[in-house]
């Protein structure tokens, strides 16, 4: 579907441009645009490279089990049949709190690790488990206290004040999970 849009929006742009004598300023944003996509690339990557490599660490040290324990009630209620001493608990603990933190590109490595954990306990590979379904609507709401990632983008963009998106941050994914985990544990009830 994209592969018709974008190139229908671009076509439409050049067309109008051209009509309405616009056509240098296309070219100048052409070009300022590029310009910008490459500088916020590498600001990302140097932010994701830092978290990365900070829960790289942290996944080396015992914080990863205080931060496991603080999670173990959370833990326990969303995902009741995961053992809690077992390689599938330590991986969503670690996507969960790269997540808390914002670091949706970093997060998402560890989110495919446990995936992948899950899947290989899964005795029908075709379908979803119940803390599969559940950990998929958790990763995608993912509660922020940190949005690095928002606040690096918004830095590099030239805001005034890159932080100022917190609190509305905080409310937005606080609301979102609770939504999305409710409405899965509906349907899970509901499907059994």
């Amino acid at each position: 579907m994209l592969n018709l849009v974008w190139p229908i929006f671009i076509i439409i742009s050049i067309i109008f441009s051209f009509f309405t004598g616009t056509i240098q300023q296309l070219n100048n944003s052409i070009f300022e645009s590029t310009k910008m996509a490459v500088d916020l690339c590498i600001t990302l990557l140097g932010t994701m490279c830092l978290w990365s490599g900070i829960m790289h660490i942290a996944s080396k040290t015992s914080a990863m089990e205080k931060i496991t324990n603080l999670l173990r009630p959370i833990m326990k209620i969303l995902f009741p049949k995961i053992k809690k001493d077992s390689k599938i608990y330590q991986e969503i603990s670690m996507n969960m709190v790269a997540n808390i933190l914002g670091l949706g590109n970093a997060a998402t490595p560890l989110g495919i690790k446990a995936m992948q954990s899950m899947q290989e306990e899964n005795k029908n590979k075709k379908v979803l488990t119940n803390e599969m379904a559940i950990f998929i609507v958790l990763n995608t709401a993912s509660i922020q206290i940190i949005p690095t990632t928002v606040i690096a983008i918004r830095n590099s963009l030239g805001s005034q004040n890159p932080t100022a998106i917190i609190v509305p941050v905080w409310i937005a994914t606080i609301c979102a999970a609770i939504a999305g985990i409710t409405a899965t544990k509906i349907f899970i009830k509901l499907g059994k």
